[in-house]
């Protein structure tokens, strides 16, 4: 299983992003998908999560801001970050907890490669 993260990128305090992530592989399906950010020098926070049902939590730091998606037939992730802060700059990881196999109950997290966002003006 491999995730492809994308849509980092340099902008401007206030401005707007939209990160994607899709899942590939031996995929029977995925429950949880989230995204995490690190900023150097800091461990790794989760941003948002969204379960197969569309069912959302969001760090208390982006509420408001960002909104998580996904399209379960495309196995992606979506988190659209709007009136972007200096202090959302960071790595953007995304994760996805994978059944590999009808016949494997247990679900297995994977790993994106990270995407950079950097605010700055």
């Amino acid at each position: 299983v491999q995730l492809q993260a994308s849509g980092g990128g340099l902008v401007q305090p206030g401005g707007s992003l939209r990160l994607s992530c899709a899942a590939s592989g031996t995929i029977f399906s995925i429950s949880t998908m989230g995204w995490y950010r690190q900023a150097p020098g800091k461990q790794r926070d989760l941003v948002a999560t969204i379960t197969s049902d569309g069912r959302t939590t969001y760090a208390d730091s982006v509420k408001g801001r960002s909104t998580i998606s996904r399209d379960n037939a495309k196995n992606t992730v979506y988190l659209q970050m709007n009136n972007l802060e200096i202090e959302d700059a960071a790595v953007y990881y995304c994760n996805a907890e994978v059944r590999l196999s009808s016949r494997i109950s247990t679900h297995y997290s994977y790993w994106g490669q990270g995407t950079q966002v950097t605010v700055s003006s």
